[in-house]
């Protein structure tokens, strides 16, 4: 038998549910992490509502954070060499946005 034959890539189907299709708005995100995981809460601040619920939570390995964080530069750099760049207001932050919580912050 010949052992270097390439193994075919593996496909996934993915199913995607109706209620997930329709997305979920975040303008906020708060990230901690501990030496094994990365807790990423997606949430969404309107002006003037003091409180906000947290909407999403992924928790996550290191380094499957590390692929996301990869993966999210490729698509922002391919969006903006088509589209222009993505300005961030200087005045947004830290206020609102995607922040990263304290350092001595507990994870729920």
């Amino acid at each position: 038998m010949n052992q270097n034959i390439d193994p075919k890539p593996q496909q996934i189907n993915i199913e995607l549910g109706e209620k997930e299709a329709e997305g979920i708005y975040s303008n906020l995100a708060i990230i901690t992490h501990s030496p094994a995981e990365f807790v990423i809460d997606f949430t969404r601040v309107v002006p003037g509502v003091p409180k906000a619920r947290v909407l999403s939570r992924i928790i996550t390995t290191p380094q499957h954070a590390k692929m996301l964080l990869r993966a999210l530069k490729e698509n922002i750099d391919k969006f903006e060499s088509r589209f222009g760049e993505i300005k961030i207001d200087a005045q947004s932050t830290p206020q609102f946005g995607f922040v990263q919580s304290d350092k001595g912050e507990k994870i729920n």
